[in-house]
């Protein structure tokens, strides 16, 4: 037999074995987690009914080895989450629902372009929800050891809403990291700030009513100031101390009043700022792309932006929430 045919044909044995040996892994954790699950209080009924049909999903962990967040520049992901059709996607949902989008704002105090702005480019406007079975996903991403304190969390949350009545389990489908309906929801946000705006005892994510409703509850709850800034693109001038360039998500430090960062900032009068706003400064690409300079691009941020980094802990995702709701704010 040729060496290539036995060198395919051992090779096509170790996937198969492989993916047999992780399957058995995930098996025995399953069994460990429903007991797990059922000693924290939610009933064996309900677990066994939501877990009984839970498989490991391998695309889920490839999923999360590779996200746009950490491999795409900030300029392309700007771009694409940003672009002229989906604003135009925008206003057509806005004139759709004009009225119960209105309301929410005012009530909310949260502008409509910030919750138009994130449903576009977390699901394009409702388009994209997700069709992975989202107890599986999470089962998945629980059982995987690289976060798997975190979403092992976030399945014993979704098991308690559903005890409670709260989720429905028959709709449970959504992204492959287990976020759910047009906001994108992970269980424990669902369980801090997903509200019934329609009275109807059932919380419908998939819906605008309390889709939006939620968002507007999350995004006042964590403290976004209706008409403050969120970021501008500065020319960083290169004598500005390294400490200042913030280039990770996870941790904004050395923040100063704005005019603090005005002799380092080349356009600095051009961009009209109130001394007295606290600030930071990131470069997005640094330490992500490789060659990327130091000084560029640059973003001089505040506050509200990192409330956006509280939704999602990306910089280039609060970038592109803050620009499409800027341009969204021209055209409606």
């Amino acid at each position: 037999m040729p060496k290539i045919i036995i060198f395919i044909l051992s090779f096509n044995f170790f996937l198969i074995f492989n993916a047999n040996a992780v399957k058995n892994e995930f098996n025995t954790w399953l069994i460990d987690f429903k007991a797990r699950a059922v000693s924290d209080g939610i009933s064996k009924k309900v677990v066994d009914d939501v877990m009984d049909n839970a498989i490991f999903l391998p695309k889920v962990i490839e999923y999360d080895r590779y996200q746009p967040e950490f491999y795409e520049d900030t300029f392309t992901y700007i771009k694409k989450r940003s672009s002229r059709k989906k604003i135009l996607e925008g206003s057509r949902l806005y004139k759709k629902e004009k009225k119960i989008i209105d309301k929410i704002e005012n009530e909310f105090d949260i502008e409509k372009e910030l919750l138009l702005a994130l449903m576009g480019i977390e699901t394009n406007f409702g388009k994209y929800l997700g069709k992975m079975d989202i107890v599986s996903s999470l089962a998945t991403l629980s059982f995987d050891k690289r976060r798997s304190e975190f979403f092992t969390k976030e399945l014993i949350i979704l098991l308690n809403l559903v005890d409670k009545g709260i989720v429905k389990k028959e709709i449970l489908y959504g992204s492959w990291a287990g976020a759910f309906g047009n906001f994108q929801f992970m269980p424990r946000t669902i369980m801090d700030f997903a509200i019934d705006y329609n009275k109807n005892s059932t919380i419908e994510l998939k819906k605008t009513e309390d889709s939006f409703a939620s968002a507007a509850n999350y995004l006042k709850r964590i403290g976004w100031k209706k008409n403050q800034p969120c970021f501008f693109k500065i020319d960083l001038k290169d004598n500005i101390p390294k400490k200042y360039l913030n280039s990770s998500a996870r941790n904004i430090v050395n923040k100063k009043k704005v005019n603090f960062f005005k002799k380092y900032i080349d356009n600095f009068d051009e961009l009209n700022l109130k001394n007295d706003l606290l600030s930071a400064i990131i470069i997005p690409d640094k330490d992500i792309i490789p060659g990327a300079e130091t000084y560029a691009p640059a973003y001089i941020i505040f506050d509200n932006y990192e409330k956006i980094l509280t939704w999602n802990r990306s910089l280039r995702f609060a970038l592109a929430v803050c620009t499409l709701k800027e341009n969204l704010k021209n055209e409606i």
